[in-house]
């Protein structure tokens, strides 16, 4: 994903805020959609585009543009229906990736259904690391270790494949410490620096918040 995709958050309680505002202080272009206009009133100081609609409405999603949008977050884990009926009508419109709020596991596994390609609970994610961890794009996981370091994972790249670790000197090139090598369900720690890289295979690495960019 990252910062040069669109965004949509649709609902701006505090989950939804949280994204919508980490992720324009990156540099993303987002669209903020809320169908209490007390919600909009609040939050148009820091979200500059901030519409107030029913997105479970089909001529809502037309007119708001949602199928220009590469991704759609939808924070509404109060309201099943209305979340149900979002999903479907942005996978409809041709919504390449929509993120989903969700109060429990029932609601998760419905969400899943009906086309969500993201579910999360808020409790175990919040909006300021999930928009983080859309904006560093090419990193199936981040995890921040303090205000400055992050552990993430990182697809091996095209070129990375048959190469090794010594051959590609991540270190001096992107300021990176490979901690683990991951293939499928199977996490190596002891590395062998030697061992070409395989296709499918994901790197481990605690880097410098502000350095993971380098890695896009």
């Amino acid at each position: 994903m990252g910062i040069n995709k669109s965004y949509a958050v649709l609902g701006l309680g505090r989950y939804g805020r949280a994204v919508a505002e980490e992720l324009i202080n990156n540099g993303a272009e987002v669209l903020a959609v809320d169908i209490d206009q007390n919600n909009v009133n609040n939050a148009i100081e820091t979200l500059p585009v901030c519409k107030c609609a029913d997105i479970t409405e089909p001529e809502t999603i037309k007119r708001l543009g949602i199928s220009n949008i590469d991704v759609v977050i939808i924070a509404m884990a109060s309201n099943l229906e209305a979340s149900v009926m979002a999903v479907t009508l942005c996978k409809e419109a041709g919504v390449k990736t929509v993120i989903v709020k969700c109060g429990n596991e029932m609601h998760q596994k419905i969400l899943s259904r009906v086309g969500a390609d993201k579910v999360i609970f808020p409790e175990k994610e919040s909006g300021t690391r999930l928009a983080k961890n859309l904006i560093t794009s090419g990193f199936s996981e981040m995890i921040e270790l303090s205000d400055d370091v992050s552990m993430v994972e990182i697809n091996i790249k095209d070129e990375w494949v048959g190469k090794t670790l010594i051959e590609l000197s991540l270190r001096k090139k992107y300021s990176v410490n490979v901690v683990a090598v991951k293939k499928g369900d199977e996490i190596t720690t002891t590395i062998d620096p030697a061992l070409p890289l395989e296709k499918g295979m994901e790197l481990i690495v605690i880097a410098n918040t502000s350095k993971l960019q380098k890695l896009k």
